[in-house]
């Protein structure tokens, strides 16, 4: 599973008023509104997409596990082609979901319960159907299981109830988490007959079993993973899936890093891949291919909130447990030389943890936001309250002088100086780890680590691969690393995952900085409890502010477009949904396939 995106839902009333304590519908909606009714498929499909052809996909690294809800192993890229969840979300709406196995729902108005009533149809890709006991099992294999997160993550719920065959019904521990109904919608659905005597831990390569369109039909362990698709897929002719996994097989090939990577695509050995470097975007791609317009290069405008990529303070370390010390070594990097000289001047620098998005901080507090943030007003920044926040800017030049200069001064606030050189306190030399994988960084990190020499600050970098990286990160065991953490269209419950005291000491959260804030803690909860969408903006700017001003992370950069290069044999639909790529709408052109093979007798070899 990949981070589970969550949302803050309210239900929508939609459908049929069933009692005067429940609301009854098929949709779930953030923003009260719904955009498919009575539809047949969504808009951004081809609902007449031919079916058939193997495509190839690659990812980084290696694999060791089919379990992405354990806390053991690095999981295998696709898994989410197994399972299928109560609810599904909409690529065209910010937080829209509508009912795939579960047909419809009901949520109590005072929101302490939610009630799922199944599709008697659905069944798992063994023919056994999906029962009220299935969706039980589920939640008590993932909510209560071994890993930290997702225990957490489902903490509200106080206990789930099969009410028959059916039907199932989650009671909630209290009613101030809005969006805990919908994150239940998103629970993927387990088999119980198929797992409940198998020890998970004992093979983390045995091949599950779920009721998703795709099954694993091969595997080489580590190095590649094959999903063929299910012919007979109970829901193929569901509205929310017409249009949706036309690939016959996917193939998804393991590589050490991106520059193989990058050199096989242009081969031929697999036929797409979303671009994250921008000198491979500008310059890497050319060859006689991409020349004769058999790779093609594709840019789709997105709207979706970019999270935060940055440099990660682990704070529990002690010389990075003073802001002053945090903020002096954000200002040793010269954003603006890097995207000038190293990315073609694409990136726009991250000034939000919620950057591109209606909860971007902006300014100071006033009005309601200030009104939220002045009862802490003793434990905050004052400047938070008199300043609008801004990132430290240079010329381009290399020369970042004047910004040095404030990290000078701020460092000598926090008691450092500097002997022979070299930055000390106390007598102890000031020297860190810099954790991470992609060789790309390098580029980034090394003008970043000769401004902390000029400081006298020591960064010593440290490559490693993405199964030792996964598991320092697991137990915190860095000092700095190059880390992200992505928004949901609608931010609930998995900001007290980044950021909340209850788990910046439990091994396997994703409280990489290690915050323990009381009043992070305090508007983690606003958000979480928020009664209407008003609130729940004004909790995540505030919250925004707050992380921001502590300097926890120093943002790099993003864009607002999906970079996609692609063989031209693929095809998609005329409509690009805003919020995603949907590659699984995607298809192939078979002719076109054959005049590529034709063309590259490499191709695919």
């Amino acid at each position: 599973m990949r981070f589970v995106v969550s949302f803050f839902f309210v239900l929508l009333f939609f459908g049929m008023f069933v009692n005067a304590q429940t609301y009854s519908g098929f949709a779930l909606s953030a923003q009260g509104e719904i955009k498919y009714r009575n539809f047949k498929h969504f808009d951004y499909v081809n609902p007449n997409a031919p079916k058939g052809g193997h495509i190839k996909q690659y990812a980084l690294g290696s694999y060791d596990s089919f379990y992405n809800f354990l806390p053991k192993g690095v999981s295998v890229k696709g898994l989410g082609l197994l399972y299928d969840t109560l609810m599904v979300r909409s690529f065209d709406e910010p937080s829209s979901q509508y009912g795939l196995v579960a047909r419809q729902v009901q949520r109590a108005k005072d929101n302490t319960f939610v009630i799922f009533h199944l599709d008697e149809n659905a069944h798992f890709n063994d023919g056994k159907e999906i029962t009220a006991f299935d969706v039980e099992f589920s939640f008590n294999t993932i909510a209560k299981g071994d890993n930290p997160s997702m225990v957490r993550y489902y903490a509200d719920v106080k206990d789930v109830i099969v009410v028959d065959k059916y039907t199932v019904r989650f009671n909630f521990k209290n009613n101030k988490n809005r969006e805990l109904a919908l994150i239940l919608g998103d629970l993927p659905i387990l088999p119980k007959h198929y797992y409940q005597a198998v020890d998970f831990n004992a093979n983390l390569l045995r091949i599950p079993l779920g009721s998703g369109p795709y099954v694993i039909e091969s595997f080489d362990a580590g190095r590649s993973i094959t999903y063929k698709r299910v012919e007979k897929y109970w829901a193929r002719n569901h509205p929310t899936r017409i249009g949706h996994f036309n690939f016959d097989k996917i193939t998804i090939d393991y590589y050490e890093n991106d520059a193989i990577a990058l050199e096989a695509f242009k081969t031929g050995k697999y036929d797409f891949r979303e671009e994250i470097n921008a000198r491979n975007w500008t310059l890497g791609y050319n060859g006689i291919a991409l020349k004769n317009q058999d790779i093609q290069k594709q840019e789709f405008l997105h709207f979706l909130p970019s999270g935060m990529q940055g440099f990660v303070f682990n704070i529990r370390k002690n010389f990075f447990s003073d802001r002053c010390v945090r903020e002096a070594i954000g200002l040793a990097f010269d954003f603006e030389w890097s995207n000038k000289n190293l990315f073609y001047n694409q990136y726009t620098r991250t000034k939000s943890f919620f950057e591109n998005s209606e909860y971007a901080s902006v300014g100071i507090p006033l009005g309601a936001e200030l009104e939220l943030l002045e009862p802490f007003r003793r434990s905050l920044p004052q400047e938070l309250f008199t300043q609008s926040f801004s990132l430290p800017q240079s010329k381009g030049n290399g020369d970042n002088r004047e910004n040095l200069k404030k990290a000078q001064a701020l460092l000598k606030e926090a008691g450092y100086s500097l002997k022979n050189g070299k930055l000390q306190k106390d007598g102890n030399p000031f020297v860190f780890e810099l954790l991470f994988v992609s060789p790309e960084m390098e580029r980034v990190v090394i003008p970043f680590q000769k401004n902390l020499q000029t400081l006298g600050i020591v960064m010593q970098l440290h490559r490693v691969d993405v199964a030792q990286y996964v598991k320092r990160l697991r137990s915190f065991d860095y000092d700095m690393i190059v880390g992200v953490f992505p928004q949901s269209l609608s931010p609930g419950n998995e900001q007290a995952f980044f950021w909340g005291s209850e788990v910046a000491e439990i091994k396997g959260s994703h409280n990489y900085v290690g915050v323990r804030n009381s009043v992070v803690d305090a508007l983690i909860s606003k958000i979480i409890q928020a009664k209407n969408h008003k609130e729940l903006v004004i909790s995540v700017r505030a919250l925004d502010r707050v992380l921001l001003w502590e300097h926890y992370v120093i943002p790099h950069f993003h864009t607002k477009t999906f970079r996609v290069a692609f063989w031209n044999f693929l095809e998609h639909p005329k409509i690009t949904p805003i919020y995603e790529v949907g590659f699984e709408t995607w298809w192939v052109d078979s002719k076109k396939l054959e005049e590529i093979q034709k063309k590259y007798p490499n191709f695919r070899r």
